[in-house]
């Protein structure tokens, strides 16, 4: 008989609600978080539909189970019935999962392959170091405000650097040496990440539009992952959290800001690839387009226009496998 299985899934513990073809609750039960204890609660199911909540811990419980079962990956902003639930329980959120699954309801979320996701973590790796290394600079700068010190000099070249450890401060001789630490890391991760950029084809013709260096191409295209699973560039854009929100109602349509509801990496990157097209390529369409927008409605809404416009272009790189041209 085949069986409907919800995972609410945590990170040392699953809480799992099984139902028969019926809808009649066969099991509740709390597993660990381990690969043994996944194993011995699923053997007694030969036929199972098995639904996971996404969450930081999913991708290694659902690699495990999709190979003997029908797996599928659930979006928890889109699963209102537990999303918007006034009680909330793992017990309830488990048997949610199963009831949608068997009823056909879950608004499932993308899996890409294991080789998409190692590139995504490449370049959230190093996106994770900047922001540590940011953080480090920030404690330093409160370190010379608190002593009343100022250096003439561009922070953190080796000039500043050198003034930095002549103060003789104990604590900002500790950021240094992290900071030298950091930049040691990201200088690696970033040969990496060219290297694997200039051997993938789909960054190879992101690269040609002018604003996306490696680390950029990279990045979107481990993003986008399969770029044939979007009917069309409207979709993508959407997937992006790029297109702007709308409410109709009454013959009355409103357009709103962007949903932001996709992918916050993606979203992140173009705005910045947008930024450093409109700097480098003065004559191409997607700037004419952010200046004559930007006299209107300003800088941010123009950009952030301009980086759906260059994510469009993106797509059709990408489908089609050519390179940009002007």
């Amino acid at each position: 008989m085949r069986m409907f299985i919800g995972l609410d899934v945590h990170k040392n513990y699953l809480q799992a609600a099984v139902l028969d073809a019926e809808g009649h609750l066969v099991k509740q039960q709390r597993i660990a978080n381990s690969r043994d204890e996944l194993v011995n609660f699923f053997q007694p199911f030969d036929k199972a539909k098995v639904v996971i909540e996404s969450s930081t811990a999913w991708y290694p419980i659902y690699e495990l189970l999709s190979d003997k079962y029908e797996a599928t990956l659930s979006n928890p902003a889109r699963t209102k019935a537990i999303a918007q639930a006034k009680v909330k329980t793992d017990k309830i959120d488990a048997l949610t999962l199963a009831r949608l699954l068997r009823g056909g309801f879950i608004a499932e979320s993308y899996v890409p392959p294991r080789r998409i996701m190692d590139l995504r973590e490449l370049v959230r790796y190093r996106a994770s170091l900047v922001r540590l290394r940011t953080m480090v600079k920030n404690k330093i700068h409160a370190q010379l405000l608190k002593r009343g010190i100022r250096i003439d000099a561009y922070p953190f070249t080796k000039a500043y650097n050198a003034t930095l450890t002549a103060i003789g401060d104990y604590k900002i001789d500790g950021y240094l040496k992290i900071l030298e630490s950091l930049n040691l890391q990201i200088t690696e991760t970033s040969n990496r990440i060219k290297q694997t950029a200039e051997d993938d084809e789909a960054s190879r013709l992101l690269m040609t539009i002018p604003g996306v260096g490696y680390y950029s191409a990279l990045l979107i295209a481990c993003e986008i992952g399969d770029v044939n699973r979007f009917p069309d560039s409207a979709h993508l854009c959407s997937y992006a959290g790029l297109t702007p929100s709308t409410h109709s109602s009454g013959g009355v349509t409103y357009h709103g800001h962007i949903t932001k509801t996709g992918s916050r990496h993606l979203r992140w990157i173009l705005t910045e690839c947008a930024r450093t097209h409109i700097r480098l390529n003065p004559d191409s369409n997607v700037t004419r387009f952010y200046l004559k927008l930007a006299k209107r409605k300003g800088d941010a809404k123009a950009t952030v226009a301009a980086s759906t416009k260059l994510l469009k272009i993106a797509y059709w790189l990408l489908k089609e496998k050519r390179p940009y041209h002007g």
